[in-house]
């Protein structure tokens, strides 16, 4: 192995750590708001200096190498594809921390009738599964499972286009409890962006393996 792909495989290990701190960030925000976890909400938001810190590094580590090596061919757009995973991730940590903030400032446990009606539990699961399953595609270079994103993104943007007129039935219902219902629905479109962010390393992980650009083209 030459001194460069060491370096490579160094800088797939540190982007695994990104994956697993911003996957578990997500995890995190379901708990915290199932179980109303103020402590839990100040851990999620702390830990997102480690999730910026950690883009910092990628980051740097890629301008190193471009600089260093003058990669070309596929090693290119490895170094490319890494940069724009990475942006998506710390995007991703950036929803979650958001979820927390508001968990900090509420003070009553969610309704549960609620978070089932609106679907907002099974969407925290999606995000939490394309996380796997794209963290997965990355190390394991396989173009099917990246694939298999963009028809498990389609569950989180039923979810979403379905909101409006769950949440509206629910308030209808209970009237007391419009803060909760509007805060539901405002998540509920972060984790759509969470299916973006997932979609978007998709298309990255592609791009790296085959060559292909998928943005602004239809999925295949």
């Amino acid at each position: 192995m030459t001194h460069f792909e060491e370096e490579l495989k160094h800088l797939k290990q540190e982007v695994n750590i990104m994956f697993a701190l911003v996957r578990t960030q997500i995890a995190k925000a379901k708990d915290a708001l199932v179980r109303l976890d103020k402590d839990l909400a100040r851990e999620i938001i702390q830990t997102e200096k480690r999730v910026n810190a950690q883009e910092l590094n990628i980051d740097r580590d890629c301008e190193n190498y471009f600089a260093l090596y003058n990669p070309v061919a596929v090693d290119l757009r490895y170094l490319l594809a890494i940069l724009k995973i990475n942006n998506n991730l710390e995007r991703t940590g950036d929803i979650a921390e958001g979820i927390a903030k508001f968990l900090i400032q509420t003070q009553q446990s969610f309704d549960q009738e609620l978070l089932t009606s609106s679907q907002l539990l099974k969407m925290f699961d999606e995000c939490v599964s394309m996380m796997y399953e794209i963290e997965d595609a990355f190390e394991n270079e396989d173009t099917i499972k990246a694939r298999s994103i963009f028809k498990q993104d389609e569950v989180l943007d039923r979810i979403n286009l379905e909101a409006n007129k769950n949440i509206e039935a629910y308030i209808r219902l209970h009237p007391d409890n419009i803060e909760q219902a509007l805060y539901v629905l405002s998540t509920i479109r972060k984790l759509e962006r969470v299916g973006d962010q997932a979609k978007n390393i998709a298309e990255e992980v592609i791009f790296y393996l085959e060559a292909k650009v998928l943005k602004h083209t239809k999925k295949v």
